[in-house]
């Protein structure tokens, strides 16, 4: 299989500090530069021919190196391959979709016993913020022991961030289906305000922080929806058939703020 390698161009800028390059590229060549023997061996000659000063720098760091590690045992290199569960979610977040999970069965089991007024289905009230929730989580500073490193790593961005998302989704979806199945509920009543949410979610994170983006949501859903349908025991027109066009379009807005902005989740502001 063929690779295709950094141009020269951007080689050198990012031997220069990144200079001339955006953000995009720089993340682009230094995830490829994992990968890439051959081009980390022309960065390395590019590094010598135009910034010497920085070559200089490491060979004086190495000289005082080499000799403290060659008499310094090394561990055994184990080959394990990382857990893959890994690489989508975080410990932070077990907790917060178990909570989930037992939120949204909680609610079904409300609806089954028919607890309150039957004209208000329970799971269709909660299933917009439940995803919500463990989004917020995965992406929260006092939650995530490592936050500061994994928000600095170069592939730290929005492909990070999605990665996470669709791990929450992925555990919330099927239960909230198996909610709505149970009680009767129309999937698209429940998943189009559920993607919508979290799309928005993303959308308001690059601006303000993704966890304060979905406690703002959460909070405003309380007070406009949830608490008005508990109030009149009658299903608010959010949740009805008739407001799912206006999910759709609210889901399409989101999502294209999110690719709009792409950028912004490279910085720590995006993981408040």
């Amino acid at each position: 299989m063929s690779v295709e390698h950094a141009s020269k161009r951007i080689i050198e800028g990012y031997a220069r500090g990144g200079a001339g390059l955006c953000a995009d590229e720089v993340w682009a060549v230094e995830a490829h530069l994992e990968l890439c023997r051959v081009c980390r061996d022309r960065l390395s000659a590019a590094v010598r021919a135009g910034v010497p000063a920085a070559a200089s720098l490491v060979d004086t760091v190495w000289s005082g190196l080499e000799p403290r590690l060659a008499v310094t045992a090394t561990m055994p290199r184990r080959r394990r391959r990382p857990a893959p569960l890994s690489r989508w979610m975080t410990p932070a977040m077990v907790p917060w979709l178990a909570m989930v999970v037992v939120v949204t069965l909680l609610a079904l089991l409300l609806d089954l016993s028919g607890t309150g007024s039957g004209k208000v289905s329970w799971v269709l009230l909660f299933a917009p913020v439940l995803p919500v929730l463990g989004v917020a989580a995965s992406w929260s500073r006092g939650l995530d022991p490592a936050y500061e490193l994994t928000a600095s790593v170069p592939r730290a961005g929005l492909h990070l961030v999605l990665r996470r998302t669709a791990s929450v989704l992925a555990v919330v979806v099927p239960v909230l289906l198996v909610g709505g199945w149970a009680t009767g509920v129309m999937v698209a009543q429940w998943l189009l305000p559920c993607l919508a949410f979290t799309s928005t979610t993303l959308a308001l994170g690059g601006v303000v922080g993704v966890t304060r983006a979905a406690v703002v949501l959460a909070a405003v859903w309380a007070a406009v929806v949830v608490a008005p349908t508990l109030a009149t025991s009658r299903t608010a027109f959010a949740l009805q058939t008739g407001g799912l066009p206006a999910w759709g379009l609210l889901l399409a807005i989101g999502t294209g703020v999110v690719i709009a902005r792409r950028g912004a989740y490279t910085v720590l502001g995006a993981h408040r």
